[in-house]
């Protein structure tokens, strides 16, 4: 039988299964923290840093950091919704990102993080990076200009002997997500969609389809990311 904790999200007494990450005992309160490196079903990175939180006075990452009793975490509040903007714009100037260009636009989770946070032009000069675009693969192609290193990709999906299809190049600045030239080849239809779903941005994209969904009712078109988290507890009343 779960053991279940009481603790608190910024005052709101919540309650989940001993042990569970902060992220998801949070989701199931109705109470939403932004990821982006996260994804269900996959084991967390703390890569991204957009899910960090105060816990008992302490910063720590909502996705790698289990729940326990008493704990008192801060979520909703001015100097981490800053961190978290901070990085959302971060990430946008270091990429190449045209978002009204872009097959992933309303799908895209940095994008809709940009709007929740308001961001309409950001502090940090734009870096316009030389990246290439990979479309070398049957599939799929590789787009490294919108590419955020999350490694969604990496750690979701695997061919059915368990091998990683996507993984890291480089060193430092110069680090991307490639794709396995003879693993690659192999990808199934199916594969080849769920890869482009795990992956938060535009960088993986299946080859001859697009916009199967029509712009303005893509998901984020006209709720903000989260908003279904967040009206769970409206739901329920």
């Amino acid at each position: 039988m779960s053991q279940f904790v009481r603790f608190t999200i910024d005052g709101t007494e919540c309650m989940a299964a001993k042990g569970q990450y902060i992220v998801e005992a949070a989701k199931e309160n109705g109470v939403y923290i932004p990821t982006l490196c996260n994804f269900p079903g996959v084991k967390p990175k703390g890569g991204c840093r957009i899910c960090t939180i105060r816990v008992n006075g302490r910063l720590m990452t909502a996705c790698t950091t289990p729940v326990a009793e008493d704990m008192s975490i801060e979520n909703e509040v001015k100097d981490i919704r800053e961190l978290r903007k901070s990085i959302v714009e971060l990430l946008m100037v270091e990429g190449n990102h045209f978002c009204p260009a872009c097959e992933k636009s309303g799908q895209c989770e940095l994008q809709a993080l940009a709007y929740r946070f308001q961001i309409m032009a950001p502090r940090f000069p734009y870096q316009f990076p030389v990246r290439k675009i990979d479309a070398s693969h049957p599939k799929i192609m590789k787009d490294q200009n919108r590419c955020i290193q999350c490694k969604r990709c990496i750690r979701a999906i695997k061919d059915e002997k368990g091998r990683n299809i996507f993984a890291y190049r480089k060193r430092s600045s110069s680090v991307e997500v490639v794709v396995d030239v003879k693993l690659g080849k192999q990808l199934t239809d199916e594969l080849a969609q769920k890869a482009m779903d795990v992956c938060p941005v535009g960088s993986i994209l299946v080859k001859e389809k697009g916009f199967v969904i029509p712009i303005g009712e893509r998901k984020y078109d006209n709720m903000p990311i989260g908003s279904d988290i967040e009206n769970m507890q409206v739901s329920k009343i």
